[in-house]
């Protein structure tokens, strides 16, 4: 999962290893945040990726990571799975026109975006919890199991 890092005046996308691999990347991901017009939150990525990875690594429903291009310009994707997005769509950036992320940070992100930051990266999670803006986590309910059931007597 990537790690996002914020400060007063930019956006770093921290990709691990194995992400820079599969998206064919050297390096992390990094916006202004002057170009930042647009956050938000999505339960299904899949539904924002446009054109075709160029380059990039795409397995239908399970990952795609990399560069996606289309008539309407370039996109970045790290996405896994069906789960929890985040879209952050720029505006003069020099390489892309959105980023696509899977994580489960997205909320704190878009919180973190609407508060003054110090001046050196933090990660997004970290300046929510400073804010006091993050929601509470539900607790998990012990699952019940059945009792298997007897087996007929003969």
């Amino acid at each position: 999962m990537v790690t996002l890092l914020l400060d007063s005046t930019q956006l770093e996308v921290v990709l691990s290893v194995s992400e820079r691999a599969l998206s064919f990347r050297k390096g992390n991901v990094v916006v202004d945040r002057s170009t930042i017009t647009k956050v938000q939150l999505t339960d299904d990525a899949w539904t924002w990726l446009r054109g075709i990875p160029s380059p990039g690594t795409h397995v239908r429903g399970v990952i795609a990571m990399g560069t996606w291009r289309s008539a309407g310009g370039e996109d970045f994707a790290v996405i896994r799975r069906h789960r929890p997005s985040v879209v952050i769509d720029l505006d003069g950036h020099a390489e892309f026109q959105r980023v696509i992320l899977t994580t489960r940070h997205g909320l704190a992100l878009v919180q973190a975006l609407r508060v003054e930051v110090a001046e050196e990266p933090v990660d997004v999670v970290e300046i929510a919890a400073e804010t006091g803006s993050t929601p509470a986590v539900p607790e998990k309910k012990p699952r019940k199991r059945k009792a298997p059931a007897a087996a007929p007597a003969v």
